[in-house]
């Protein structure tokens, strides 16, 4: 059968198909997704609940002006189920995958709550950092050098091979917001502060050093979108959901993104005046790394390539990574403040209390990123975020 895009009644056909369904029963299907590239919908019977999701051969956040690989389906499936090997109970459960139609089923989560609504609602989330930490750390080990010999990973690092997504990060993350550009969306009150940093020129330098490594190091099979409208979780449980920008890449880049998902979170709690969640999520950021790092120098012990057991290089290589992640970091603060995807942490906000948060985005996110390029670690956090956050200016 070719492609077609679902409606509601196409997906329960297909899910019918699959055998998910008998034939005769009486299903209901609402189409849920709410995210920028693709169609998702969740079908249900009182015995049973599940979601399709199937790509669409364009950006749904723009329409068909800006066409996408439908690709992109399948590696988000083989990346959830490679990640899956190593961490299944932390990664969302793939029940099939039809490269004809771009669609993927999976089990349905609605048991759960995305992260980025627990953390606008002031939820401490039990075991967050540890989850996250644990779920990185596991994944990116797993589908490194140290963990791969070096023909397997260069085999998926080709099937893995994402270049019109990874377009869309290197545009959207590194390039467009740190100039003019029509795709950003500028909160009018914050576009003084943009037109400071374009001018930037350390700043501009950073980013570029940041960006280079993004496109020329596969060090591991990244998620490539780890965010916290990715994450679902609840009392117990916490599944990573959406990896369709998944590729080889720094393994910076995915321990950034969560650190910097945290710290706009930290933006809007701390404009807010809620100060002991914003400790808290100050305190979750650390620890979070130091977890991550923790768990990736106890799996780098079981290497299997003499040519890598150093510990003095494994530290250096640790190093380099907590560098990256801090820079990575501050672009996603700066990307999600001038770039084309906002989040309801900040826009949520009335016009008076995000013209603060978002200045204190931009502030966090250029010292982080001018830090990463000397010699810096976790602890910088803390020194930016107390007793208040850096200035904007230099």
């Amino acid at each position: 059968m070719s492609y077609q895009v679902f409606d509601s009644l196409a997906a329960i056909d297909f899910a019918k198909a699959k055998g998910f369904f008998p034939n005769e029963a009486q299903v209901s299907s609402h189409e849920i997704g709410d995210g920028n590239l693709n169609l998702v919908f969740q079908l249900s019977t009182p015995e049973r609940s599940l979601i399709v999701k199937q790509a669409l051969p364009y950006a749904r956040c723009v329409g068909e002006s800006w066409p996408l690989t439908l690709d992109r389906a399948r590696i988000e499936a083989e990346t959830l189920q490679a990640h899956a090997k190593v961490a299944p109970d932390l990664v969302v459960k793939v029940l099939d995958f039809d490269l004809e139609k771009y669609a993927m089923v999976q089990e349905d989560l609605s048991h759960l709550v995305l992260l980025r609504k627990r953390l606008i609602d002031v939820e401490k989330v039990d075991n967050l950092a540890e989850d996250l930490a644990r779920y990185l750390a596991d994944s990116l080990y797993a589908y490194s050098d140290f963990a791969l010999a070096a023909q397997a990973k260069k085999a998926l690092v080709q099937n893995f091979t994402n270049p019109e997504l990874c377009q869309i990060t290197e545009d959207l993350f590194f390039t467009d917001p740190f100039r003019e550009h029509e795709r950003n969306d500028i909160f009018p009150a914050t576009r003084p502060l943009a037109e400071e940093l374009w001018q930037d020129v350390m700043l501009l330098d950073a980013v570029a050093e940041l960006k280079a490594r993004f496109l020329s190091c596969p060090q591991s099979l990244l998620h490539g979108d780890v965010h916290s409208g990715s994450v679902f979780s609840g009392p117990g449980e916490l599944k990573v959901i959406d990896a369709e920008f998944g590729f080889f890449g720094p393994i910076g880049f995915d321990v950034g993104s969560v650190i910097g998902n945290l710290l706009l979170a930290w933006c809007r709690h701390k404009t807010l005046g809620n100060n002991d969640y914003a400790d808290w999520l100050e305190e979750e950021s650390l620890s979070f790394w130091d977890l991550f790092e923790s768990r990736f120098r106890t799996l780098l012990a079981g290497t299997q390539d003499p040519g890598l057991a150093s510990e003095g290089y494994q530290s250096r290589f640790l190093a380099q990574v907590q560098r990256d992640a801090l820079g990575y970091a501050g672009c996603e603060l700066i990307r999600r403040t001038l770039g084309l995807a906002h989040v309801a942490d900040i826009t949520s906000l009335d016009d008076a209390q995000r013209s603060d948060a978002e200045k204190k985005a931009l502030a966090l996110g250029r010292s982080l990123i001018l830090a990463s390029q000397g010699s810096c670690d976790i602890s910088l956090i803390r020194r930016l975020l107390k007793p208040s956050p850096v200035r904007f200016a230099a």
